[in-house]
């Protein structure tokens, strides 16, 4: 997910601007954004929403189109288009219905929110909150020329008596109905009060005070905000004397309404901007669907990759296994865990058909190479006893009336005859032993005490070569035929120290050594036999054919050796691989358990 996220920084980047920008034009619809709503600002703001999501939809195909290159192939392309096609119809329906349904829902709302009982509904709660509010005002705009009255009346008893008058002001406030009663000079300072906390007076506006001053009339002072309604006048009968008084307003209904007021100017924005909060609605959600878009068909185009790009490596490798081809192998790719196994799994079954039918074809080639040496080693043999016989009746019936000079020149040729029906029979021997290759008797062996046995005895052949065994444990039990697998590794230390002879020809000073590893591991037991002989450099380009009977680089030699290894080797599920190195030849051998 987060490279996903890396790949499409850029998109994610358009799509945050978009939305936010969508989320701007709303709020400036409804006149709650940080942009004053009038028309040259929406039309900017809608240009700009149209731009962005234009941008958007462009970034959005290239990318699509792009990933639908790179990530499906070719060989899949069809049924993945497909796939990815009913993956974003299965997406982009279901948000275009729910986008239409709530579009309808949007304005099914708007409608009921803006109808007339409700519009009626509001005004009057305004209307009523207000009237309370102005009730309240009017009342200390005709109290405070009542208590104007009375004060006039009794002025010369009043500034008599300073108790008394603060008596009188008690009373006023009482029978009037007020909080505050106050008597003020042209400053606003406080002279005479009803309150206890002098702290607590307010004075009013001096605007206020200059007003009345030359007025006899009282002047309604209005601050809703502070829950208060005041007024104050001018009294007659004192001089430069006013009277100053206040009524709290009910808190509740105060905020009431403030709120109330609020309401109804967010109530009639709505009203008359309820196309565009429709269109900004719209576009917002335009905005989140083409996103969810692109990441189900983003997803559907990963997934589909994924999964049919397993599906296609596998149409084509069991196409290749049909035509033959078992060295084919599904690309290990990532994928789901299933797939994966699945891949794996294919792989092993086309590595064991692999090895089954290359000892199938060793078993078929043994069986018919073994034939022809039976044929050959019968038809050969047949007539070397009477050749023979026939040499042995002429040495001894023509040997004495030879003469004395062409005496040595009789016996040196019949000598010749006889080491080459020598040789002949030394050949059918080993064709003879080729074609009666028996069948292994599997016995618990142990590997190590074989090799051990097989290097203590070649030594005696050439004492000068080093011959180091290592191995991983005493003991490395294989079931399997002592005296077969005794012959396989006596001919591969023996082909060994015959390369490095041949080596040592052309450098006398030379130092050969013959490296074994033996390694027991859980399911298999490698053998590993390295020397820097002669190497496979003179037979490096037809390597494969070095287990074939009969292919040889030897003088002497029949190429039986290694085909007899080969075989034995087989019988006793395991393989053989000729790897050439620097300076020398690598052989190993693979047992499985």
């Amino acid at each position: 997910m987060i490279d996903f996220i890396k790949k499409n920084i850029f998109i994610a980047t358009i799509f945050l601007i978009t939305l936010l920008l969508g989320f701007v034009t709303f709020f400036t619809f409804i006149d709650k954004g940080f942009i004053e709503l009038n028309d040259q600002n929406l039309q900017i703001l809608l240009i700009g929403n149209i731009g962005l999501l234009l941008l958007l939809f462009f970034m959005i195909f290239k990318e699509v189109r792009n990933s639908l290159k790179i990530d499906i192939d070719i060989s899949g392309a069809k049924s993945n288009r497909k796939y990815i096609t009913f993956f974003a119809l299965f997406t982009l329906i279901p948000s275009i219905l729910i986008s239409l349904f709530s579009l309808f829902l949007l304005s099914f709302a708007l409608d009921k929110y803006l109808d007339k009982k409700i519009t009626t509904a509001v005004n009057n709660s305004y209307e009523v909150a207000k009237s309370y509010t102005e009730e309240v005002r009017t009342k200390t705009q005709s109290e405070i020329i009542l208590i104007a009255y009375d004060l006039n009346k009794s002025a010369n008893f009043l500034k008599t008596n300073i108790n008394q008058f603060k008596s009188f002001l008690n009373t006023q406030k009482l029978i009037r109905g007020m909080d505050e009663v106050h008597i003020i000079d042209i400053n606003g300072n406080l002279l005479l009060s009803t309150l206890k906390d002098i702290n607590l007076y307010q004075p009013p506006l001096q605007d206020a005070l200059e007003m009345v001053s030359n007025d006899k009339r009282p002047l309604k002072i209005i601050n809703a905000y502070k829950n208060q309604s005041a007024s104050i006048i001018k009294l007659e009968n004192f001089d430069e004397k006013y009277l100053y008084i206040v009524k709290y307003l009910d808190e509740k209904i105060s905020q009431y309404l403030i709120e109330s007021e609020e309401a109804l100017n967010f109530y009639y924005t709505v009203l008359n901007k309820q196309t565009g909060i429709k269109i900004s609605f719209a576009f917002i959600y335009l905005v989140v669907v083409t996103l969810l878009l692109f990441l189900s068909i983003s997803i559907a185009i990963r997934f589909s990759s994924r999964f049919f790009r397993s599906i296609n490596n596998l149409i084509i490798a069991s196409s290749n296994i049909g035509m033959g081809n078992l060295d084919t192998k599904v690309p290990e790719i990532k994928a789901d865990k299933d797939m994966e196994i699945l891949n794996k799994n294919f792989n092993l079954m086309t590595e064991k058909l692999k090895t089954q039918q290359n000892k199938l074809i060793i078993n078929e080639r043994h069986e018919a190479w073994e034939n022809l040496a039976r044929k050959l080693a019968h038809e050969i043999k047949n007539p070397l006893t009477p050749i023979q016989l026939t040499i042995d009746k002429l040495k001894n019936e023509y040997s004495k009336k030879i003469e004395s000079q062409d005496e040595d020149k009789f016996d040196k040729g019949l000598k010749i005859i006889t080491k080459q029906i020598k040789q002949i029979e030394n050949l059918v021997n080993e064709f003879s032993d080729f074609a009666r290759m028996p069948k292994p008797i599997l016995k618990d062996n142990n590997l190590v005490s074989i090799i051990n046995e097989n290097i203590n005895l070649i030594k005696e052949l050439d004492s000068k070569i080093l011959i180091e065994f290592n191995y991983d444990n005493e003991k490395i039990i294989l079931n399997s035929d002592y005296e077969q697998l005794s012959r396989v590794f006596f001919n591969l230390i023996k082909n060994s120290i015959e390369s490095i002879q041949e080596k040592r020809i052309k450098n006398i000073d030379f130092n050969g050594k013959i490296d074994i590893k033996l390694n027991n591991n859980t399911s298999n037991i490698d053998f590993i036999i390295i020397d820097n002989g002669l190497g496979f450099e003179i037979f490096e380009k037809n390597i494969k054919n070095i287990l074939d009977p009969y292919f040889t680089t030897k003088e002497k030699g029949t190429g039986l050796g290694l085909a007899i290894v080969n075989k034995i080797i087989n019988d006793h599920n395991g393989s053989i691989n000729f790897i050439p190195i620097q300076d020398g030849a690598k052989i190993e051998i693979n047992f499985v358990k």
